[in-house]
């Protein structure tokens, strides 16, 4: 057990349970894909959430329509103040165009619609739908920071399962990358607060409505390095704080594909580096993938002997694989496709969510073709 402090206030799980925390003025946005569909770790999180009784639950759900009736007849089974917003339906997809902000689709893109119906509420709680270890407790332990003089609060655990390390892609590309731009801007505050977080590329985090308001959102897998970036904007160092949510287990990625980790890595450091470009770093991107492999290999040796420490398994050349595969994705971070704050947009949240109810009817009656 430690008891260690970061530069941002850390608040550690010394024991059982939560603190007391105001669920019951907190909506709770879960994003879903069809993957999560009556899935275990699904079920679990919903019925968590039943027995907290929150405010309001959101679920941006990403599915084609010809999964949306039975995706929203299984949400509907839990005893759950719950919203369904189908995000892919042509009405939806109007509305944006018409107010210029379409564009690349992703879990950012879904979270953000979610967030300005949530703003009806005093906080709001984002977490993910594949957690195999859900607690309600999760909810508390966000919340308690913003209720106790906090504006943002992040969560974090260690990613240990199944007898080996995960948690891949914040150990062998982030962290590194961090460090690699902090040995070029050691004065850099923002730097020192991103290196701060113990799990940066978590998908858990609660903050007040107001900060919500003004947060620009990625569109995709950099939506939790943006959320950090545009927390410190809006609340500086002070006002943020991370939590420990103790035990944590949810699904993991292949490093190829799609959806892979691969791919992740190129949207979370376009993230990174937009951000400190804009936090007055100068990334020399010509020296910067050497850099971030000589830190991330020192990093491997580390995980390699606290694997051992704990009588883990460790795959040493497959992780330093990664590191290489990584060092390709380090690039500037190209055109910038944010979604603006909820603040800043002539877009109302009820428009949003009235137009996605009339695209899942449709849809669950067979009137929006697959694709659409």
């Amino acid at each position: 057990m430690e008891y260690v402090q970061e530069r941002v206030a850390t608040l550690h799980a010394f024991g059982e349970g939560a603190p007391d925390a105001p669920a019951d003025r907190a909506a709770v946005v879960v994003p879903m894909t069809e993957r999560e569909y009556a899935g275990l770790a699904a079920e679990r999180v919903l019925s968590e959430l039943s027995a907290l009784d929150p405010a309001k639950v959101i679920v941006p759900l990403r599915a084609p329509a010809d999964r949306v009736g039975a995706f929203r007849e299984w949400l509907d089974g839990f005893d759950l103040p719950l919203e369904t917003l189908w995000c892919d339906g042509p009405r939806v997809s109007n509305l944006l165009d018409d107010a210029g902000l379409a564009g690349e689709r992703g879990k950012g893109r879904d979270v953000w619609l979610a967030l300005g119906r949530a703003l009806e509420e005093e906080y709001v709680v984002v977490h993910d739908a594949d957690t195999k270890s859900y607690s309600r407790e999760y909810v508390r332990r966000l919340l308690f920071p913003l209720a106790n003089g906090f504006d943002f609060a992040k969560g974090y655990y260690a990613r240990v399962e199944n007898g080996q390390l995960y948690g891949r892609l914040f150990r062998l590309f982030y962290t590194p990358l961090v460090r690699a731009l902090r040995d070029s801007a050691p004065d850099s505050e923002f730097l020192e607060y991103m290196a701060a977080f113990r799990y940066a590329l978590a998908g858990e985090f609660a903050a007040t409505g107001d900060v919500v308001a003004a947060m620009p959102v990625q569109r995709t897998w950099g939506l939790e390095v943006g959320t950090l970036a545009a927390a410190y904007d809006a609340v500086g160092v002070d006002g943020a704080a991370q939590v420990d949510l103790g035990s944590y287990e949810h699904d993991h990625r292949a490093v190829s594909g799609p959806t892979g980790l691969s791919d992740m890595s190129r949207s979370v450091g376009a993230a990174l580096l937009r951000a400190a470009e804009e936090h007055g770093v100068d990334p020399d991107y010509d020296a910067l993938p050497d850099a971030y492999r000589a830190a991330a290999e020192s990093y491997v040796d580390r995980y390699a002997a606290d694997a051992a420490f704990n009588g883990l398994s460790y795959d040493r050349g497959g992780e330093r694989d990664q590191v290489r595969t990584y060092a390709a994705s380090i690039a500037p971070p190209g055109p910038d496709t944010r979604l603006p704050p909820w603040e800043a947009v002539d877009l109302s949240p009820a428009d949003v969510a009235a137009a996605a109810t009339a695209d899942a009817r449709d849809a669950a009656n067979g009137e929006v073709p697959d694709g659409d």
